[in-house]
């Protein structure tokens, strides 16, 4: 199983269609979402909710291959915080099978855009996203 294939799942698996709710409550005050298939296994441990910070990591066997670390902020005054996050999980559903870090280069529903630039492969990275 390629790295992208496992990432796809493991996100459509956890937050993404999860959200707010479903995730595993830590000792430590944070949150995480956990998959595993074959010898593969995915972990997004976050912190907060506005602002969030959080790292995703994956192991091969008991190797870690990959890790993204994130932090995100809604600071837009005119909409309700937990409708962004509610439109970015569904941003999240469509990521890019080549580069599958995060949702898709834009995401359009009823008057929210979602953009998503990411200079890099998935070796090496830099994210920003807008909504």
């Amino acid at each position: 199983m390629e790295l992208s294939s496992f990432l796809i799942k493991a996100k459509l698996y956890g937050y993404a269609t999860g959200g707010e709710g479903n995730e595993i409550m830590r000792v430590d005050g944070g949150k995480a979402f956990n998959y595993q298939e074959r010898d593969f296994s995915y972990s997004d441990i976050y912190y907060g909710f506005n602002p969030v910070m959080g790292q995703e990591i994956v192991k091969k066997q008991d190797d870690v291959i990959w890790v993204m670390n994130y932090f995100g902020e809604t600071t837009c005054e005119k909409k309700d915080v937990t409708d962004v996050y509610e439109f970015l999980k569904l941003a999240l559903q469509n990521p890019v099978p080549d580069l599958p870090l995060r949702g898709p280069e834009e995401y359009i529903k009823d008057n929210l855009i979602y953009c998503n630039s990411v200079k890099g492969n998935l070796n090496s990275f830099v994210g920003q996203e807008i909504i």
